[in-house]
């Protein structure tokens, strides 16, 4: 999908690195040309006013674990990084190759190849021929390598290749098959459970490890206080390491689980209200790199069974941007801080050309008014699957317009 004629949008409020600024942008043949305040349409170009709206980088979303189109256009998505977690995993070039032409024509993917073979964290999988194939990056999936001689090995590979890896932050050997975390509510309600240490004891030894080997190590969630404190610690003295949250775990705690809705029930489990609230300084103070949805829609047979039986995971990507912007109203972060952690820090860990609004950027645009009101409605969501924990939640903030390529695509 090419873009036809030269677009210039104007009168919006421009997401700039240093915050918003009144002026316009021009896009053409498929690449930003033009961003300032003094952008003026040429002679053949189509023109779109964005007054009252802001003029946004399309959305990154980094780590999920299906591809629904019409949600990520909804959500102001323009690019998935795709987790390995497929059927049959991605752990081979030609399924990397596959899924990297997935989205075409008005929906860039991003394959994270799988660490290890069929993603067991015992042998390592073909990464340089699946970089070559279109992947960028590497991910552990749902799982911690328990292995550290394994995962050493993952992250020396990854630093030769300049590939992130992308580590899920639970010790697998804690947490098992637990529910819930450790603590009053998961005692009240007689649910298996782990302790919230189980994070901090992977993380610890992932940042060890990425220091050793110089990696980039990307924690895909990072959702407690101890964990927050070790992803600090660890900036701090220079390692190269980032950390991710979803806007279930910076808005929601262990209570929303007290009537045992499966809606509610997540990978990372819900931590403690004091977790919560760990993760919103963390957010505020630049701890998180990333917000990112954790796209996994679950159907009725995967959520309708008791709590300690249903399938982790939400449908994410349609709420999103909405739930991001009441960190912005509650002035945790500025609206500059709010697109850098949806869109400019995951595609400088993806490497790609995108998350910005630069000239020479691929065409990416989103316009969005931040105040639209609309309620969220798990019957109306365009995902494969329903299982919102927000669902009946009055919020603001909607996507207008969206630009892949330059090409509109909604």
């Amino acid at each position: 999908m090419k873009q036809s004629r030269p677009l210039t949008i104007t009168g919006g409020q421009l997401a700039m690195p240093g915050g918003l600024v009144s002026g316009g942008i021009r896009l053409d043949g498929g690449l930003i040309t033009e961003v300032g305040a003094d952008i003026a349409a040429q002679d053949g170009d189509e023109v779109v006013n964005a007054r009252g709206q802001i003029i946004a980088p399309g959305l990154v979303d980094l780590g999920v674990f299906r591809i629904d189109k019409a949600s990520f256009h909804f959500g102001g998505i323009t690019r998935a990084a795709l987790m390995p977690n497929q059927s049959p995993p991605l752990d081979y070039p030609s399924r990397v190759s596959m899924i990297a032409k997935s989205g075409k024509p008005d929906l860039w993917v991003h394959p994270l190849a799988a660490a290890t073979c069929a993603l067991e964290g015992r042998e390592l999988a073909e990464i340089a021929l699946m970089q070559d194939a279109g992947a960028r990056g590497i991910a552990t999936g749902r799982r911690w390598i328990a292995d550290s001689g394994v995962m050493l090995r993952v992250l020396q590979y990854a630093a030769m290749l300049d590939l992130v890896v992308v580590a899920h932050g639970e010790d697998d050997a804690l947490s098992g098959e637990a529910a819930a975390t450790a603590g009053e509510m998961a005692t009240r309600m007689g649910l298996p459970s782990a302790p919230a240490e189980a994070e901090a004891l992977a993380i610890a030894r992932d940042i060890a490890l990425a220091e050793i080997s110089g990696a980039r190590l990307h924690i895909r969630q990072v959702t407690t206080q101890a964990g927050f404190d070790l992803v600090r610690a660890a900036k701090a003295r220079g390692v190269n390491v980032t950390c991710g949250i979803t806007p279930a775990h910076f808005m929601l705690s262990d209570l929303a689980t007290v009537q045992f809705p499966t809606f509610a029930k997540f990978s990372p489990p819900l931590r403690s209200e004091a977790d919560r609230q760990a993760a919103l300084t963390a957010i505020g103070d630049g701890t998180v790199d990333v917000i990112a949805s954790g796209h996994d829609p679950r159907g009725p047979e995967d959520k309708r069974l008791p709590f300690a039986d249903a399938e982790a995971g939400m449908a994410g990507a349609e709420t999103l941007l909405a739930m991001t912007l009441t960190l912005v109203r509650d002035e945790v972060i500025d609206m500059a801080r709010a697109f850098a952690l949806l869109a400019g820090n995951p595609a400088r860990l993806l490497s790609v050309p995108a998350g910005q609004l630069e000239a020479g950027l691929e065409a990416d645009v989103a316009l969005i008014d931040p105040e639209a009101p609309w309620i969220i409605d798990r019957r109306k969501m365009s995902a494969t699957a329903d299982n919102t924990p927000f669902d009946r939640q009055g919020t603001q903030g909607r996507v207008k317009a969206l630009f892949k390529s330059g090409v509109q695509v909604v």
